[in-house]
């Protein structure tokens, strides 16, 4: 687990062509799993998004892709 994440903390961001704004990387070590969540700027951003990753080589992504659910934010509560 520590060797991907070393992996993509020295990546550049998201694939090539893949137009998002931001990614998360949620950790669970105890099940070493991995949830990834990828913001986008808008609905066409997310869709082209999802053409890139659903084309890629399952060689050219550690693990295996469980699922995969498109959301649009709708609120973001935050500590003060």
């Amino acid at each position: 687990m520590e060797g991907l994440l070393a992996r993509l903390k020295a990546s550049d961001g998201p694939p090539p062509g893949v137009p998002a704004t931001g990614l998360q990387f949620l950790s669970d070590e105890a099940q070493g799993t991995i949830v990834v969540l990828q913001h986008f700027a808008t609905a066409e951003d997310m869709e082209a998004g999802a053409k890139v990753m659903g084309a890629m080589d399952a060689s050219e992504t550690p693990g295996t892709r469980a699922s995969v659910d498109a959301c649009e934010l709708k609120l973001e509560l935050t500590a003060p």
